[in-house]
């Protein structure tokens, strides 16, 4: 549900907050652990700032729970246009939310300066464990700091149009060497058919890599290390490539209507993505219901599992926010307890392992996929996604570079190789300009 790691940034706003070397190393709360049941019984008012729908139920039910409580959620703009107005209110000193909605890939742009609350302190480092892999190390920070709860997740899975693959007699794909092949007999059978639409897009890039076990990007306090020349992306780039020489790949951008109207008539017969797409299938394409079907990740190698994540977003408490301690318990409530049915119910896909590994949540039907019970396979990708992955401290700003540099792979004669090259050197630059100390393995 929007998690979509690829919208590029407000690069003006969001450069005010990435001057390394002026960031501060302070973000312990104003409140203690004992102030945050106190804070639920005295009342108050929190305002939460976040474009996730599902959250106006769980505000509603967690005021029901605590009398006294108000909690005002307001949609300030989505990905970007929210962290640009959370940015401009940080510089002001002024005007602040007590909690803000951010996701994973964009956290790095407020914890490097020094903007977002230790929650440690406030309970959270006793939920260890609690959470899926990948979704916990992208809000843990240096010395055992998190700065944020895991909200939701987007495990990868396969999305395919089941009656495409059914009328042109093409098998589904379970490794990515079969999806090239699929993706040839399907253009062949109907040259208006492609396996995929991707016309350049970071996030879809950046998952390809994780995704293939490369780690391009490691980040040590100001230390960012870039380097794209490493197995796991030349086995990304390697498959993705040969789609885009033998034009299997529809060149059209994700979320645009063009695209829609294509998942919709078969022209697109598969998304390799978050598990979040589940809701936006049925939003987007209502006609799709019954065609579509879920299957895990196609394997790089035979019989591994391995997978990796698309997107996903968490709560944190900006510095500075009024009411720190009710603004724990909100997020604590809504990504950690009672909060997390009521979002499930609402079709959300969680972090949690418990929820995750609950029967009663695997054995839901999806009418639109069929009567499959696709939980489980999010379930297992979730499971299986690849450790270590790392995203820059400014990776909004270097997404908003990408289309200038590997974007040209998909209307040059550039490659995928050659374009990494280049996003690499002009995300170093940046990086060293902001006062980070880059390494890009030369």
């Amino acid at each position: 549900m929007n998690n979509r790691a690829s919208r590029a940034a407000a690069v003006g706003a969001l450069c005010l907050a990435l001057s390394a070397c002026g960031s501060g190393d302070d973000t312990a709360p104003d409140v203690t652990a004992e102030d945050v049941a106190t804070a639920l019984e005295e009342g108050g008012e929190i305002t939460v700032w976040a474009w996730e729908p599902t959250l106006e139920q769980v505000a509603e039910d967690f005021e029901e729970a605590h009398p006294g409580v108000t909690v005002d959620v307001e949609n300030v703009g989505t990905g970007d246009e929210q962290y640009t107005a959370l940015q401009n209110a940080l510089s002001a000193g002024s005007g602040l939310p007590d909690v803000a909605h951010i996701e994973y890939f964009a956290l790095g742009q407020f914890t490097i300066a020094g903007h977002l609350v230790d929650l440690a302190p406030l309970g959270a480092e006793e939920l260890e464990g609690s959470y899926t892999p990948g979704p916990w190390n992208a809000v843990q920070g240096e010395e055992g700091a998190i700065h944020a709860l895991p909200m939701d997740s987007g495990p990868i899975a396969l999305f395919y149009n089941q009656d495409v693959f059914d009328e042109l007699d093409v098998e589904i794909p379970t490794t990515w060497e079969e999806y090239v092949e699929a993706a040839r007999e399907l253009t062949e059978a109907d040259p208006d058919v492609r396996i995929a639409a991707d016309n350049g897009d970071a996030g879809t890039t950046t998952t390809g890599i994780w995704h293939a076990g490369g780690q391009p990007y490691s980040v040590e306090g100001e230390e960012v290390t870039i380097d794209f020349t490493d197995e796991g992306t030349a086995r990304y780039t390697d498959s993705w490539q040969q789609l885009i020489d033998e034009d299997l790949l529809l060149p059209v951008t994700s979320w645009s209507d063009e695209w829609y109207q294509a998942l919709g008539d078969g022209s697109v017969a598969t998304l390799v993505t978050g598990a979040w797409m589940g809701l936006n299938l049925e939003s987007g394409v209502p006609d799709g219901t019954g065609s579509w079907r879920v299957a895990p990740p196609p394997a790089w190698e035979e019989g591994d599992t391995s997978s990796a994540e698309s997107g996903g977003s968490a709560l944190a408490v900006p510095m500075g926010a009024e009411n720190q301690a009710l603004a724990y318990a909100f997020i604590e409530y809504a990504n950690a307890g009672d909060g997390i049915r009521t979002r499930i119910d609402q079709g959300a896909f969680p972090a949690t392992v418990a929820d995750l590994e609950s029967e009663e949540f695997l054995a839901i039907e999806s009418e639109y996929f069929g009567g499959q019970q696709v939980n489980q396979v999010y379930a297992d990708s979730a499971a299986n996604v690849r450790e270590g992955w790392a995203y820059l401290p400014y990776q909004a700003h270097a997404n908003s570079l990408f289309n200038d540099t590997v974007g040209q792979a998909y209307v040059s004669d550039t490659t995928l190789a050659e374009g990494l090259a280049d996003w690499q050197e002009v995300s170093a630059r940046y990086g060293e300009d902001q006062g980070f100390t880059v390494d890009t393995g030369d």
